[in-house]
């Protein structure tokens, strides 16, 4: 990753992931579940999760938001997406909220790297 891409990461309030990010850690997880099975088990893995709201829940549209106030507050979209039978995706979009300065030094990074490293613990991924 380039210093520019350090440099916007760093003073941006959003972090999304994708399947070929510049940073690696916000490149797209991928695990060995149905779609069905993976929004279930990440539903409830968030409901057992201290400062995490789940806001709404469709799993036809395989979303789910929620407030994070962990430190700071976030808004976050999981999506999840089944690729084929037994793979799934996640992704992230987080968005950082601040009444004082319009970005938040990677905290929705960091944020994306912790539920990654969470779900990598709970659910089956493949590397």
């Amino acid at each position: 990753m380039g210093i520019i891409q350090k440099v916007k990461s760093v003073f941006s309030n959003h972090s999304e992931t994708r399947d070929h990010h510049e940073n690696p850690k916000l490149q797209t997880h991928y695990y060995k579940s149905t779609a069905s099975q993976t929004f279930t088990q990440v539903q409830n893995l968030l409901k057992n999760m201290n400062g995490v709201e789940i806001l709404a829940a469709y799993e036809e549209r395989g979303e789910i938001s929620l407030n994070v106030s962990k430190g700071r507050k976030a808004f976050v979209v999981i999506t999840i997406i089944s690729l084929r039978p037994f793979e799934t995706a996640i992704d992230f979009s987080v968005t950082t909220e601040s009444k004082v300065i319009p970005f938040d030094f990677g905290y929705s990074k960091e944020l994306i790297v912790f539920f990654y490293k969470y779900f990598d613990q709970h659910l089956i991924a493949i590397k």
